[in-house]
């Protein structure tokens, strides 16, 4: 089983419409193809951890990178895992505006079974985007 951490940007003349597309086709396809993990997004920027069958999560990266309304994609750890750490698919977003305390605290939860460098990856992204 294989766990892809990656970050990237929106882009597009309407960032906001487009990573509300991109969170619907995530949840269609990532349920498809037994794909797991977090996506993180602020309405600008992505931190997405993707696990399941190696074959699976290449595939899905393979069309993350060909997708226009993905830019600045970083790879930003690659590792074999034997069972998933997120459990159930989720999604972590947060809408301008919304009370971040609870956002940290939600993150923190869907977090608390990955390994603890995939989990300060995500605390120090949104603690990092939550400071802009």
């Amino acid at each position: 089983m294989l766990q892809l951490v990656y970050i990237s940007t929106a882009r597009g003349p309407s960032p906001a419409a487009a990573v509300r597309d991109i969170l619907l086709a995530s949840r269609r396809n990532n349920a498809r193809d037994g794909i797991t993990g977090l996506l993180y997004s602020d309405g600008q920027r992505f931190l997405q951890a993707i696990e399941g069958p190696t074959d699976q999560v290449e595939a899905t990266f393979e069309r993350i990178k060909a997708d226009a309304r993905h830019w600045a994609l970083v790879v930003l750890s690659r590792r074999e895992i034997a069972a998933p750490e997120f459990g159930d698919w989720e999604m972590a977003y947060r809408a301008t505006g919304a009370e971040s305390n609870s956002f940290v605290r939600r993150v923190q939860l869907l977090t608390q079974h990955a390994s603890p460098n995939v989990r300060a990856t995500f605390d120090s992204f949104i603690e990092l985007r939550r400071a802009t």
